[in-house]
């Protein structure tokens, strides 16, 4: 992958080491700034590449601040994290992170294509603007989720599941190995919901990771590889409903650890 001659930040590119997991997390803990209270505590997962593994739990469980730790927007207070097996920051091109859709003020004079746009800027420099093949990309991802028609619409504009489908073409178009996503199916249509799992099935397809955020129980099995559950910042064990379906479900790739198949 070429470097930007000037890059956003003093971190560079740094290849996968072979063989290595997408993501591992060893006895994480996290306090947000400011805080002495752990939002995590001692929270371990290794994730195989190509998996797709929710995040399960009630608000405030932990969810989110465990895949803000792994982008690299919350400090660590003990643990480890690696991703490909390099640190995070190693490599801003291959995660990705979809915020919940609250986090966004969608008051801003942007319209859809131009967010989804953005998704590229992890790939340029400071003075360099996006290319015709970005372009391309951009519109190729607003084209498989729906959005065309809506393209050029001020995103304050989208109702509740374009916006969200808005944001996960952004975090499609940064083509990264690993995506994270806070909370994409929440509170969406049943359209928005068929777009992005599809979406979701074909980033697996593509040997890409998935760790999604969610409090929804009803499709884990069919949506998923493997779920973590957590509460109050620790993992907890899954509910035994989840075991019961798991008992007797054909695993298809080796289950995340310890995570638990959905």
């Amino acid at each position: 992958m070429t470097e930007p001659r000037f890059p956003y930040s003093h971190r560079h590119h740094q290849d996968p080491l072979p063989g290595a997991p997408a993501l591992v997390v060893e006895r994480l803990s996290v306090t947000y700034p400011g805080t002495k209270q752990l939002a995590l505590r001692d929270v371990s997962l290794t994730v195989p590449v190509g998996a797709r593994v929710a995040l399960v739990g009630a608000n405030g469980a932990g969810k989110s601040t465990l895949l803000k730790a792994v982008a690299k927007l919350l400090p660590i207070r003990s643990g480890a994290i690696s991703i490909y097996g390099n640190p995070p920051g190693a490599c801003h091109h291959r995660v990705a992170y979809l915020p919940q859709r609250g986090e966004i003020d969608w008051r801003f004079p942007v319209t859809l294509r131009r967010l989804v746009l953005t998704g590229r800027y992890v790939h340029l420099g400071w003075f360099k603007r996006p290319s015709k093949q970005d372009r391309a990309l951009a519109d190729t991802v607003i084209d498989q989720l729906g959005l065309t028609d809506l393209a050029d619409r001020q995103i304050g504009q989208l109702s509740g599941g374009q916006q969200q489908r808005a944001l996960l073409a952004r975090a499609l178009a940064q083509e990264a190995d690993l995506l994270l996503l806070d909370e994409p199916l929440n509170a969406v249509d049943a359209e928005t919901r068929a777009i992005i799992v599809a979406a979701l099935a074909r980033l697996g397809e593509q040997g890409k990771t998935v760790i999604a955020a969610t409090h929804d129980l009803g499709r884990l099995e069919t949506d998923f590889d493997g779920a973590l559950y957590l509460a109050n910042g620790r993992e907890i064990a899954p509910p035994p409903a989840s075991r019961r379906r798991a008992a007797g479900r054909e695993r298809h790739r080796p289950p995340c650890s310890p995570c638990r198949p959905a």
